[in-house]
């Protein structure tokens, strides 16, 4: 079982390493590594509060860091535009975890519920500090390092260090769920009080949760930053991000591995194919909402747990039905 279980986890990461090299239209290419940076922030997102059940809606925070670090550094610095500035990628991740340390130690102290309200606040000072301080270009935003890569090849890099990023939380993920650590983090979601009962530091896991958590996201804004060359505060520090990384793991599946990716495989590769193709940019609002209406109402605990048990009770069914046929003919040969 584990066998066949890893062997579609190979064959979806070959569908999308292979992807760029079938499909080569740099409209569809860009789609394809906006929709993995999403796919790896779900992924890290889900690792803290999809485990602790702590919702987090200030993500944007480490995003528009990852964003800012990759923008400032490369400029101050000079850098040569090109394949280089892919190592400040990890940079922008360590900087967002630098911030989520004192972010996590202030909001982590109260329960889930003030914990959401802490978070949005947070982000609103973010958002306005990058809007207000002049080294982060206020509201005019900052433009990289051009990289003057072929208009047909430029995506094809971006695409790859993005599904590293995928791969990467993926597997931190597994690891962490499967880990003592990560089993701390099920008992504070499924009872807080009792896991404090029975030893677990829960402030000290939950800060350690969420601050590497922002190493991922943080990442994914450096390469978003690269891949995009000017930022702005009102797009890397934006709501709507935090809101759809949060409905992307609620859509696939809260708590679960491949149930985030999911999520933002959809949800994220529908809203970029809606912008690209209809005027109205907000046309996929209305998708989202009504794929959100059929989660809560059929699905509620999720896309990939709903057809797991879907399955699962099928095979129970056709066991069943295999057992009675099995009793009836040793009964007729009995007779």
């Amino acid at each position: 079982m584990l066998q066949k279980k890893n062997l579609w986890w190979l064959l979806g990461v070959a569908v999308l390493a292979a992807f760029p090299l079938i499909v080569t239209n740099p409209s569809d290419t860009s789609i394809g590594v906006i929709t993995l940076l999403f796919m790896a922030c779900a992924s890290s997102w889900n690792m803290f509060s999809g485990y602790s059940g702590y919702i987090a809606l200030g993500s944007s925070v480490f995003y528009g860091t990852g964003a800012y670090t990759m923008a400032l550094i490369s400029i101050h610095t000079h850098m040569a535009p090109g394949a280089a500035m892919f190592w400040l990628v990890p940079v922008g991740g360590l900087m967002a975890m630098v911030i989520a340390l004192p972010f996590g130690w202030i909001a982590l102290r109260v329960r889930r519920h003030t914990f959401v309200v802490i978070t949005i606040a947070v982000f609103f000072i973010f958002q306005l500090a990058a809007i207000n301080f002049s080294f982060t270009g206020g509201t005019s935003g900052l433009a990289l390092p051009f990289i003057q890569w072929g208009f047909s090849y430029y995506n094809v890099p971006f695409y790859y260090v993005a599904l590293g990023l995928v791969i990467f939380i993926t597997i931190v993920s597994a690891a962490v769920r499967r880990s003592r650590f990560g089993l701390q983090l099920l008992a504070i979601r499924d009872d807080e009080d009792r896991a404090l009962g029975l030893g677990v530091k829960v402030i000290a896991v939950k800060i350690t949760g969420f601050t590497l958590s922002a190493f991922t996201i943080g990442m994914a804004g450096a390469v978003y930053a690269m891949f995009v060359g000017q930022i702005y505060p009102q797009f890397v520090f934006d709501p709507v991000f935090d809101i759809s990384v949060a409905l992307m793991a609620f859509f696939g599946g809260l708590g679960t591995l491949t149930g985030p990716l999911l999520g933002a495989l959809v949800l994220e590769a529908s809203q970029q194919y809606l912008t690209v193709s209809f005027s109205n940019g907000s046309l996929y609002l209305i998708l989202f909402g009504s794929l959100f209406l059929v989660v809560i109402m059929f699905m509620p605990r999720g896309i990939v747990v709903y057809v797991k048990d879907r399955l699962n009770k099928s095979a129970m069914a056709r066991a069943a039905v295999a057992t009675d046929q099995l009793a009836a003919t040793g009964a007729g040969s009995s007779s």
